[in-house]
């Protein structure tokens, strides 16, 4: 049986195993760095790349695409730092995220998440769960105001720092040339804090998926830059310009009462077969779409405004026959264009045809009410006071979930700078709207507020604390706005919380390799004295690659406590659990028999090695697929 790593991934690793399946004769063999060994007391060996010979694989045939190091003058975008964010984001950490059931909202239930945690550091949790799931992004991450940020990140540089490394001083210490406030260290700081995160955010985007990213003017431009190198410039869709503001401030020469939504796709190959479909709804306000002999046709709504006050209305037609799926599944298959109907011999596909016709294509200025002024009225009046400020607008939001998921009405949204939790709140009013089961993972650092804040003084200590209560109550209010609506009591408005926290395993765990005590898992417990099974479980679902919204049911056999995570696509058993001591053979049988896809048990749940190698024999006879562990 092996051992679960619990440790977030190795991006160095995974890159390596990708230049290798690219440039085998690369690869190499090192001792590891750790200086761990094996039984047998010899170096553990690790891949590594030749260097060397890499560059001459790639500097073979008739050009040399390698810079030589003393081509400096090339097109790039740098700065202080630049090289330590890059390195931060592949460097592994050893933490979790720890569950929370009871601050969460129908924990049994929901296929939401909110995740308390420095980003950076979630971000690399998420990394095996949720790779390449999840279709749309969207952060409104701190603008660049020439302070320092709440995110401490290690590479964040102190003016010396910063100084040192450009080599502002000279061999006595006396400074070079004079250092002000706009010499760049503030840009530095910012663009060190967002690298990582966009490296490792494009990771868990599908590939038809995409990022939306509120920025002010301050780091537009290096954001692009920025965005350009890890998404490449040839994903780049749009930076839209939206309206924030509707006063004039006269502190400035030129009041700036916009913002800027940048949209990068994960490959704008795989969207563009979708590009019809990326576009605002027609403008038929006043209008009604009707079916006349397989054509549409527009009629005037019958009523005073009529064009001016109506809101968009459209008619489709019903399905009879035989039906594959249910009646409402089949409906709304029609409605979205992914039914075909045979009629008098000829086959005519419907609203997707006529949407390529009628729809408006998105323009890059959006000056309808995004304000920051109204967004800011909506929360205090959803939440009996004013505890957040500066709130996106759920309009904005709305819109560009409309974009990117109008016929992706399952899709995972994720917001890793959440705030007060706009996302969460326009995700679960779209879904409220067209029927849809989109589910949101948001993650926000618990900033404390301030003492003296409207929000300390009505008992929130955390941001997060509003995000979470905003969600609560954004959730019961559509409901209860929506209540006529078929099916809207299933509309999922939990959440499962979770806390980034360190490590399940005492060091003992990582640094077994190195020790030459044969018996010492026997008498020594691995795992931290204050963590309990669930802990364990989704620690362990983590470091597994499994979703952490997963149905997960507890029960009892023969005395021992057993966990059972089920997969809701297939009838499988995705994994069982048990982290009890001295786990009975009976017990240990009655799991294989079940043949779930992964079983998983303390290393302390067995007496000695000969009863792991008996657990593993007994897999082996009875559910020989079962991938079998040990934490």
């Amino acid at each position: 049986m092996n051992k679960l790593k619990m440790e977030s991934v190795d991006m160095t690793r995974k890159n390596i195993d990708v230049i290798a399946e690219l440039f085998p004769q690369v690869v190499t063999e090192v001792a590891d760095p750790s200086g761990a060994v094996d039984e047998n007391g010899k170096p553990l060996l690790r891949k590594a790349i030749d260097f060397e010979k890499l560059k001459l694989v790639l500097s073979a045939g008739t050009g040399n695409y390698v810079v030589a190091d003393d081509e400096r003058e090339r097109y790039e975008f740098t700065w202080v730092g630049k090289r330590q964010a890059m390195i931060d984001a592949a460097t592994p950490i050893r933490k979790t995220l720890r569950p929370c059931p009871e601050e969460s909202k129908n924990w049994e239930t929901t296929e939401n998440l909110y995740i308390e945690g420095d980003n950076l550091e979630v971000l690399k949790l998420l990394q095996e769960s949720y790779l390449g799931k999840v279709k749309m992004i969207y952060i409104d991450p701190p603008y660049n105001t020439g302070n320092d940020f709440i995110y401490k990140d290690n590479f964040a540089q102190s003016r010396e720092e910063y100084e040192e490394e450009l080599d502002r001083f000279d061999e006595e210490g006396n400074r070079l040339f004079q250092n002000t406030e706009t010499n760049g260290r503030f840009h530095s700081d910012w663009c060190s804090m967002i690298y990582p995160r966009l490296q490792l955010a494009r990771n868990l985007l599908t590939d038809d998926g995409a990022i939306f990213i509120s920025i002010g003017d301050d780091e537009e431009s290096n954001l692009i830059k920025i965005c350009d190198e890890i998404f490449g410039e040839h994903n780049f869709i749009a930076s839209i310009c939206h309206k924030h503001r509707a006063s004039v401030s006269n502190d400035r020469i030129i009041s700036e009462n916009h913002n800027h939504l940048l949209f990068y796709a994960k490959n704008i190959a795989t969207l563009f077969f979708q590009q019809k479909l990326i576009g605002e709804e027609p403008n038929l306000n006043g209008f009604n779409f009707s079916d006349e002999n397989g054509a549409y046709k527009l009629t005037p709504v019958d009523g005073p405004g009529g064009a001016k006050k109506g809101n968009p209305h459209y008619e489709f037609l019903g399905i009879d026959g035989y039906w594959r799926y249910s009646k409402k599944t089949m409906q709304e298959k029609y409605n979205n264009g992914l039914i075909v109907r045979t009629e008098n011999g000829l086959q005519q596909k419907y609203y997707l045809k006529q949407a390529e016709k009628t729809r408006q294509t998105v323009t890059t200025w959006w000056d309808n009410d995004y304000l920051t002024s109204t967004a800011t009225k909506d929360l205090s009046k959803l939440m009996g006071g004013k505890f957040f400020d500066n709130p996106k607008s759920v309009n904005l939001l709305l819109r560009t979930l409309r974009m990117l998921t109008k016929f992706s009405k399952d899709s995972i949204i994720l917001d890793f700078f959440s705030g007060s939790a706009t996302t969460a709140h326009a995700v679960m009013q779209l879904n409220a709207e067209d029927g849809g089961n989109r589910k949101f993972i948001m993650v926000q650092l618990p900033e404390v507020c301030d003492p003296n804040s409207e929000a300390a003084k009505a008992g929130y200590k955390t941001i997060c604390e509003i995000g979470k209560e905003r969600i609560r109550r954004a959730g019961d209010r559509i409901k209860e706005e929506n209540k006529e609506k078929e099916n809207i009591d299933k509309l999922d408005t939990g959440f499962r919380v979770f806390k980034l926290d360190s490590t399940n395993m005492k060091d003992v765990y990582y640094a077994a390799g190195q020790l030459s005590q044969k018996d010492l898992w026997d008498t020594i417990s691995n795992i931290k004295d204050d963590r309990s099974d669930i802990d364990l479980l989704y620690g362990c679902l983590l470091d597994w690659g499994v979703q952490l919204t997963m149905p997960h049911t507890t029960e009892k056999i023969e005395g021992f406590t057993v966990h059972t995570v089920d997969s809701p696509l297939t009838d499988e058993i995705d994994l069982i659990a048990c982290f009890d001591s001295e786990v009975s053979e009976a017990v240990v049988r009655t799991i294989a028999k079940r043949k779930p896809t992964r079983a998983l048990f303390r290393d302390s749940s067995f007496a000695d090695s000969a009863d792991k190698i008996n657990v593993f024999e007994i897999f082996k006879s009875i559910s020989p697929d079962t991938t079998v562990k040990v934490i």
